[in-house]
């Protein structure tokens, strides 16, 4: 049913259609904050795995 669901003229009209709902003055404002978000939870990510490395030894025994 699906087996070609995603071929390359169907990004062609996605990309279309996101350039005439948004206007192509929003679409580099909406790239820059998608980046900066996922810049954001990129560092928050880091940051929880850190928390978790420094917990670990605590309850290790040798």
């Amino acid at each position: 049913m699906f087996r070609n669901g995603l071929e390359p003229w169907h990004l062609l009209i996605v990309a279309i259609v996101v350039i005439v709902l948004f206007g192509s003055k929003k679409l580099p404002d909406t790239a820059r904050s998608l980046g900066k978000s996922l810049r954001i939870l990129k560092s928050e990510t880091r940051a929880m795995k850190a928390d978790e490395v420094e917990e670990r030894p605590d309850t290790a025994v040798s």
